[in-house]
């Protein structure tokens, strides 16, 4: 397994006891003396490190920087985990450490860099078409629009290529900047939709969008021919629920075709997925699959990534509530962060709605989902809840001058 860098934003004593607990077996000839108040606030999480660096970090790197660190023991792979407490101005002093020890500290000196970078900002660009996304300057918003007679919230509103297109250029005129075009519903307990059906929904909705815009269309699919038949008519970024994994040849025809690619974690399939899905801990685990994905990606040579910890996709009430207050920790993969909350059950499950009365509740997770670092939100309500993200953008961005904003 590939090594994994993660910075974790504990906010408080019950949050460390929290974290400290799911760590495993501590090695305590070379771990810190253990008191979970010592990890409040940012700490770093590092897996599948060899002996030699967890070594080097609990011996003499945090004793240098004054850092508290635990180690655990080693695995089935010979490998360590370890958690350190860094202060803010000392993570370049570890970096550089790192970097002048060996071929592996160097490797891990990178990734911590991208974590460091992308955790604590937002430096990256895309194109994507004609658009340029800056991710440093606002949160973006992703329409979705679902070409099926049977989606959880609109099933068969558009079904149609006439109404599909319509409420296209509905939500453009709202203030949508990607449309995300679906023609297979993926609720909880679906069958899959044969391809030609899925062909026969989608592609004539996203020929007719191209000719009137140019935002940006997303194929939302995890069948590598409907992706390909997506891109040759128009569509620049694969939405893929699987992360990657339920078609192998996805992961080509992206790379082909020079797109971008969503990865999205799941647990099983649309069909099992809520059948008592469980995690030991589902930060950490969520982590990893996207990594992996990220890694396959990469190997392909793709370029735009962006990742999605896929709320509601095999995750009870309490992890998806874990995801969206953690949800800053997956910066450290180094890419933009997608969340999809609108109108999910877990915001019915806590209001006791149904879906066409779940508008605020969605707002309220747009909103925090957003102040904890989400990049792009995928919505229904394109109109209410642009105005909510540029709100939460608006505060982010502080100081505000007054001739600004009134």
């Amino acid at each position: 397994m590939p090594v994994k860098v993660r910075f974790l934003k504990i906010n408080d004593l019950k949050e460390a006891i929290e974290e400290l607990s799911r760590f495993g077996e501590v090695d305590h000839s070379l771990s810190s003396e253990f008191k979970p108040e010592k990890f409040v606030n940012i700490s770093l999480k590092i897996e599948g490190v060899s002996d030699d660096i967890s070594l080097l970090i609990s011996r003499q790197i945090a004793k240098y920087l004054n850092s508290d660190v635990l180690v655990s023991r080693v695995d089935e792979n010979g490998k360590r985990n370890l958690i350190i407490s860094v202060k803010n101005e000392n993570f370049e002093h570890l970096v550089n450490m790192l970097k002048n020890f060996s071929g592996e500290g160097k490797l891990l000196a990178d990734k911590l860099t991208v974590a460091m970078n992308n955790f604590f900002h937002d430096p990256v660009v895309y194109r994507f078409g004609s658009k340029e996304f800056d991710f440093s300057r606002r949160t973006y918003i992703m329409g979705i629009l679902n070409v099926t007679p049977d989606s959880f919230s609109d099933g068969g509103r558009y079904f149609t290529v006439d109404s599909a297109v319509e409420h296209a250029m509905k939500m453009i005129e709202d203030g949508a900047d990607i449309i995300d075009v679906g023609g297979e519903s993926t609720r909880p307990g679906s069958e899959p939709v044969p391809l030609e059906e899925e062909l026969r929904r989608v592609i004539p909705v996203i020929k007719e969008i191209v000719k009137r815009t140019d935002v940006p269309i997303s194929i939302d699919t995890y069948k590598s021919e409907v992706a390909r038949q997506a891109l040759d008519n128009g569509a620049v970024i694969v939405n893929d629920i699987s992360g990657l994994r339920f078609d192998e040849k996805m992961v080509e025809v992206i790379a082909q075709y020079n797109a971008s690619v969503v990865i999205m974690h799941i647990k099983g399939t649309p069909k099992t997925m809520q059948q008592n899905p469980c995690y030991d801990d589902v930060i950490s685990e969520i982590y990893g699959y996207l990594s992996e994905g990220i890694e396959r990606a990469q190997s392909y040579g793709i370029k735009q990534i962006i990742v999605d910890p896929g709320i509601g996709f095999g995750k009870r009430l309490v992890d998806n509530l874990e995801i969206i207050r953690r949800l800053r920790e997956f910066k450290s993969l180094g890419y933009p962060i997608l969340i999809g909350v609108s109108r999910k059950s877990f915001i019915g499950n806590i209001l006791n709605l149904p879906v066409e009365e779940r508008l605020e509740g969605t707002a309220g997770a747009v909103a925090i989902s957003v102040w904890n670092g989400a990049n792009i939100v995928r919505v229904h309500d394109v109109k209410e809840m642009t105005r909510v993200v540029r709100i939460v953008d608006a505060i982010k961005q502080v100081p505000i001058k007054q001739n600004h904003i009134q």
